[in-house]
């Protein structure tokens, strides 16, 4: 599929959740909790300023002195971030990341409060599991996301749960004000800098493009990386 046939998703700001209170992190976090036990679970655990601060901290891939540095601003809700997911990135992870050719950054772009409530589940997850699992949403995407009548909140409950994470842990990510904060502003950031305002999108080497393609068309997006 080329670059003009694979048009990228447009942003839907999320900025005014945040003050319509659509998007209130209590309320995800005790739906999650209970689509989880049939009914609500009270309180639900907050995150530590540790926990933000790890939680907030870079997801990348490949050597920190790569030459070329590639930032995918990416929804975990985009139809075309998944197809670059399962088709381009795993060629361009063994050949260019995993050769130590390519650094590779993980940029949170949601583009609407499911992708934002994946996004901070993703990220509670140690740096050493994150990749794993944002592939695995991308590759069930389908069911968690876009199923009829699916409860994505309990969804991505299971999904984390059986990457290892404890509910504690989902509930404090789901529910942390700051980190949430944290992923609209960067992502508000990109779209002011880089004139970001569709996923999936890439700053290599201080210059964007935008739009899903195959690997042999994002290499020519390249600098050199023999």
């Amino acid at each position: 599929m080329s670059q003009t046939e694979a048009a990228p998703l447009r942003r839907r700001t999320l900025l005014p959740l945040l003050a319509t209170g659509l998007a209130a992190p209590v309320l995800l976090a005790r739906s999650a909790s209970a689509a989880s036990t049939g009914a609500s679970s009270g309180a639900s655990p907050a995150a530590t300023a540790a926990q933000t601060a790890a939680w907030e901290s870079p997801r990348t891939l490949g050597s920190p002195s790569a030459k070329v540095v590639v930032n995918e601003w990416f929804s975990l809700t985009c139809t075309h971030c998944a197809h670059f997911s399962q088709t381009t990135f795993p060629e361009a992870r063994k050949k260019l990341i995993e050769t130590g050719k390519v650094r590779w950054v993980f940029r949170d772009f949601p583009l609407d409060k499911v992708a934002l409530q994946a996004a901070q589940v993703a990220r509670a997850l140690p740096p050493d599991r994150y990749t794993a699992f944002v592939l695995a949403l991308f590759a069930d995407q389908d069911r968690w996301a876009f199923a009829s009548g699916v409860n994505y909140a309990k969804a991505l409950w299971q999904m984390a749960a059986l990457a290892g994470m404890d509910r504690p842990t989902f509930d404090a990510a789901v529910g942390d004000t700051s980190l949430r904060t944290w992923i609209l502003t960067q992502q508000d950031m990109a779209e002011k800098k880089w004139k970001i305002d569709a996923t999936p999108s890439f700053v290599i080497n201080g210059r964007m493009i935008a739009g899903e393609m195959s690997y042999d068309e994002f290499l020519k997006q390249l600098p050199s990386v023999t």
